[in-house]
């Protein structure tokens, strides 16, 4: 009995929402179809002329309203999951551009389609949902199923955005990703070089020129002076050294992946030590993955030492069908999720921006495994050994 309190009603909301979706086809389909068969048909017979490709223009655009009217209808009434396309982004400012950009646009041709087969179907379906309210009440919900099925699967082949177009705006919000962590560590090495390097020269410059004055007034402290800068050029040079680690190491553009690691692991201060496996048969990614995959693997050791109370970890990198495939594992207490605007998050960004995959799998009481798999692109010169 509990059960069948629990299960929706044949006739409950849904029933009706389908029954106004396919009442509503024939009227919204009439307009739809005046609308691109005279604006369409008068345009393409005056497309000689100044006026034409203009009003051709001006009519794909209304069969673009009225497909994103179809596709609003469908995820109301229907439950279609169909996705919203981008804007229409003329490539060229004024009238030209936007009527070259609307003609050259598929979804706008596929949206006058669309008004052209939905008064067919808008008849059809207006017809049978009017005979089976008055006559075939009893079989009205299973008929609807088949009727809303109908409409949605031409909503979503004839105005769904795409699959091109859809990876068009992943690429442009990668290219964005790319763009903010250019920026941002741009900010962040200017930062350093004016808070660290720079400011130990300055005093480096100003040291040498009292030594400069004292020298043959008071030799004994001019020398102290002098070597109270030589060790502070040694800290500069250990900043800078530093700072080159962190843009791009030297290690990693002339010995790869395998000793570029191995250097990140001795200098990780895990008690047990992290071990590193390197396979990638000789060859070497191209160097933007390659740096990815450094600065990943870096961040993801300094966390476990830092966060996860960890013992000891490993790295593992393989060349795996065309991919760059690399695993830190460490022994902590678990936990790591990707939260926005944690460092978890913009390491699953950077490897997105390049057609990556970043999954972790951390439970509350450890361990934490971290995958993450990038696009392999060989270096067209030789590798560095």
């Amino acid at each position: 009995m509990e059960d069948e309190a629990k299960r929706p009603s044949l006739y409950g909301a849904r029933l009706w929402l389908e029954v106004r979706n396919a009442l509503l086809n024939f009227p919204v389909g009439v307009a739809g179809f005046v609308v691109a068969v005279v604006l369409l048909s008068t345009g393409l017979g005056l497309a000689v002329t100044v006026v034409g490709l203009p009003l051709l223009a001006f009519g794909l655009s209304c069969c673009r309203w009225f497909g994103r009217l179809g596709r609003e209808r469908a995820r109301t009434e229907l439950g279609s999951a169909v996705a919203e396309p981008e804007p229409l982004r003329p490539a060229r400012a004024g009238l030209a551009g936007r009527v070259t950009a609307t003609l050259g646009d598929g979804l706008n041709w596929r949206s006058a389609l669309y008004c052209v087969v939905l008064l067919l179907w808008g008849v059809l379906g207006f017809a049978l949902t009017l005979v089976l309210l008055v006559v075939g009440w009893p079989v009205l919900p299973w008929a609807m199923r088949v009727i809303s099925a109908v409409s949605r699967w031409l909503v979503e082949v004839l105005l769904s955005p795409g699959a091109l177009a859809e990876r068009v705006r992943e690429l442009e919000d990668d290219r964005g990703v790319v763009v903010d962590t250019a920026a941002a560590d741009l900010r962040r090495i200017e930062r350093d070089l004016h808070d660290g390097a720079q400011a130990r020269l300055v005093a480096l410059a100003m040291d040498l020129g009292l030594a400069k004055e004292k020298l043959t007034e008071d030799p004994e402290a001019a020398q102290q002076m002098v070597d109270a800068a030589h060790g502070e050029v040694k800290l500069a040079l250990q900043e800078l050294r530093d700072l080159a680690r962190g843009i791009h190491p030297a290690v990693l553009t002339d010995r790869g992946l395998d000793a570029a690691l191995s250097s990140v692991a001795a200098r990780t201060a895990l008690p047990g030590g992290v071990r590193v496996h390197v396979e990638l048969g000789g060859e070497r990614p191209d160097s933007a993955v390659e740096g990815i995959a450094y600065f990943t693997v870096t961040e993801l050791l300094t966390n476990a030492a830092k966060h996860s109370g960890a013992r000891t970890a490993s790295v593992e990198v393989r060349r795996q069908d065309g991919r760059l495939l690399l695993t830190v594992r460490d022994d902590g207490r678990g936990g790591a999720r990707v939260h926005p605007g944690g460092g978890l998050a913009g390491l699953a960004e950077r490897a997105e921006s390049v057609d990556g995959v970043f999954v972790v799998d951390s439970p509350e009481d450890g361990p934490t495994s971290v995958t993450v798999e990038l696009p392999w692109h060989t270096r067209s010169g030789p590798a560095k050994k």
